[in-house]
């Protein structure tokens, strides 16, 4: 089912995603249904009035937690002639509460019989990823006077949905029913709760925050008030801007969750319906898209990941002393282990950036306590770069699995089995090792350098992880620089042989500063010429190449995410005018998703499409593409936290207009931006 026909309501970890009428009626490959805990707790949610379904007059987005259906019986011919309407208004808050409400608009009175066709599969949401049908454990559902309890236990492994009226219904295995009497112009109102429970391995309650009895909506309004006043106000004569910067940060709110053990505390969830927890990767990218304007996401997604570091040697889960985890699961596969995720640490690439984000956290915040407490976790990063993730031996960040059946193959951004080749297509063997983390490594150590002179009161370390450092970014500059295209190979292969294919990775090398100076001019050149800018954005492989698809998940399309650090990098090297060009184009498409960027979408040339091609399964919304325009803003503004000040470059965009960003939190206390040609900055009250 595409997005276009459905609807979905969020809150952190629960979710739900139905039909336009409200129904939900799931296959086992669909993520339609209410999910929590990366469990489906209801698979059926079907109403009906006299045995007949309802058709969709219209619905509201209300807020990104609830929705309101307007429903008729019968087809859309009748519409004009319907004597009976049909309101659903729905909300999630931990847990999933609807209310029903009927009208009656004739004039004479009606005998109705409402019904609610309900049941749960209570699919994992891998089995619904992966289409897996059979369930080991025992389903069971218990008919009680006043409520419907559907359930499934497998050993010491609970889930159960427990369903309430506020109006006393009739409930049997199916489902449950009212019948009802409706005079003219009457209406009849039922509140029905749906509350989630979830046990988990030793008899450990899962259930994920669950708000009192009618306090949902409040709670949630307030919180989301309260999340838009803290962050920076951004105002544009080009209407884009604000709106699609309002997008992002309510749905920034949404994707907000609170790991088991954080206690309220939230972190970035990677994106709906398949990503909706937390990922090492995806959550300090995402960080630092945001740091301008939600830097407490940062303290509490390296707290996490801090205590979630690996710290044995365990194939199963690809772990290493001092790796970042890629991926944690709540749901029946990572219990019983038939996936890996609990946590799951396949990713090369979280484990550097989580040392680079401490570090710009610092920058921004001035926060030495966190830099103090973390500094264990993070010297065991540096050593996982040097100790554990040298597999070939010559100095760079390699992958292989050691989890062969249900581990990730490629363990890069780029994670996708065809993402990674030569130019002639074929794919490489085992291990690999891809360009951009090799930049990220070179990143962290300058960063972790600074860290260990100012704070950790080690300045033989810094000099050591500087001389580290420059001798990496020496070696690459050598080993991966391909002559004939004058751009940076996507990877290498364990005989050093080159994956001489153009890709976007190159941007992300400007960001991490590992390029030489007199070769970044070639790699700007390539960024925005016609190989690999659409107009749109910037492709993740270049037309032209071998595997070259403008719909293929890494091998053409454009991610916004991707983007925005290529922007970053084309600004860290003195490439204002190229940067503006991608954040132009990708602010463009954006007023197309209605200001809610996608993962990704086609990679098509502007001028073929008057708009942008979505990508036919991408997430929606998704953490690092909601950050992205969060990102344009402060690359467009060149914003830089230096010396404990806001320093600011702005260049924008042709025809932009004026941008003003008010109330830019950090440790200079709250400062303003304004921009147009020439940009001011000044303290609050100044």
């Amino acid at each position: 089912m595409g997005a276009s026909n459905t609807v979905r309501i969020l809150d952190g970890n629960t979710f739900v995603v139905s039909e336009d009428t409200g129904d939900i009626e799931a296959t086992p490959s669909e993520p339609t249904g209410l999910f929590s805990i990366d469990t489906r707790f209801l698979s059926k949610w079907v109403l009906t009035v006299n045995g007949e379904r309802l058709n969709a007059l219209s619905y509201d987005d209300l807020q990104y937690y609830e929705a309101r259906f307007f429903l008729v019986p019968g087809m859309a011919t009748h519409y004009v002639d319907a004597k009976l309407s049909v309101i659903r208004e729905r909300m999630v808050g931990g847990s999933f509460r609807e209310q029903l409400t009927i009208l009656n608009h004739d004039e004479k009175a009606v005998d109705l019989e409402i019904r609610m066709d309900a049941g749960s599969d209570f699919a994992d949401l891998f089995q619904v990823k992966d289409e897996i049908v059979n369930k080991k454990g025992e389903l069971y559902t218990e008919v009680e006077a006043d409520r419907l309890r559907l359930g499934y236990r497998r050993g010491n492994f609970k889930r159960e949905t427990v369903i309430t009226s506020s109006v006393p219904a009739r409930y049997d295995r199916n489902g449950f029913a009212w019948t009802i009497h409706l005079e003219p112009n009457e209406q009849w109102d039922s509140n029905i709760d749906v509350q989630t429970f979830a046990v988990g391995p030793g008899g450990r309650d899962l259930r994920m925050g669950l708000r009192a009895h009618g306090t949902e909506r409040l709670a949630l309004q307030n919180d989301l008030e309260e999340w838009i006043a803290k962050a920076p106000k951004v105002n544009s004569q080009h209407g884009r801007v604000s709106a699609t910067y309002r997008r992002s940060l309510i749905d920034l709110a949404a994707l907000r969750f609170s790991p088991l053990s954080l206690g309220g505390q939230t972190l970035p969830a990677a994106g709906l319906p398949w990503f909706m927890t937390m990922f090492g990767r995806d959550s300090i990218l995402t960080c630092l898209q945001v740091l301008p304007f939600a830097p407490d996401l940062s303290k509490t997604t390296l707290r996490i990941l801090g205590a979630l570091q690996g710290t044995r040697f365990d194939d199963f889960r690809d772990e290493d002393p001092g790796r970042i985890l890629h991926e944690m699961r709540y749901g029946e596969t990572s219990a019983f282990e038939e996936q890996p995720h609990s946590p799951y640490y396949g990713s090369v690439d979280a484990t550097p950036l989580f040392v680079v984000l401490l570090d710009e956290y610092e920058k921004w915040s001035g926060d030495v306590a966190l830099v103090k407490e973390l500094e264990r976790e993070c010297r065991a990063a540096l050593k996982w770069i040097d100790d554990y993730a040298d597999l070939v031996g010559n100095g760079y960040i390699w992958y292989e699995r050691r989890n062969t059946d249900t581990g990730l193959e490629n363990q890069c951004w780029k994670d996708s089995w065809d993402s990674i080749s030569y130019s002639d297509g074929t794919l490489p063997p085992f291990p690999r090792a891809t360009c951009e983390v090799q930049g990220y490594a070179y990143d962290a150590k300058m960063r972790a350098a600074r860290l260990a002179r100012q704070f950790w009161d080690d300045p033989g370390y810094a000099d050591q992880l500087e001389r580290e450092a420059a001798e990496l970014k020496a070696r690459f500059n050598r080993d991966w620089w391909v002559e004939e295209g004058e751009f940076y190979a996507l990877g290498l292969d364990p005989d050093g042989r080159q994956m001489d294919v153009l890709s976007s990775n190159i941007g992300h090398l400007l960001w991490s500063g590992i390029v030489d100076d007199d070769r970044a001019g070639k790699i700007a050149a390539h960024l925005v010429g016609p190989r690999l800018f659409s107009g749109w954005g910037v492709r993740t492989l270049a037309e032209g190449e071998v595997r070259y698809n403008p719909i293929g998940y890494h091998n053409g399309t454009i991610w916004p995410f991707d983007n925005s650090f290529i922007a970053w990098g084309l600004r860290r090297y003195g490439f204002a005018e190229e940067a503006a060009t991608i954040a132009s184009g990708i602010l463009d498409a954006a007023t197309y998703f209605d200001g809610r960027l996608p993962e990704a979408f086609g990679g098509y040339q502007r001028e073929l499409t008057k708009f942008p091609v979505e990508y036919p399964t991408a997430c929606s919304p998704q953490a690092w593409s909601t950050g992205t325009p969060l990102l344009l803003i402060r690359t467009m503004l060149g914003l830089e936290p230096h010396e404990g000040h806001l320093s600011a470059d702005p260049r924008l965009p042709v025809g932009m207009g004026r941008i003003e960003v008010l109330d830019i939190p950090g440790r200079w206390g709250r400062v303003d931006a304004f921009a147009r040609g020439r940009l001011e900055l000044h303290k609050l009250g100044d």
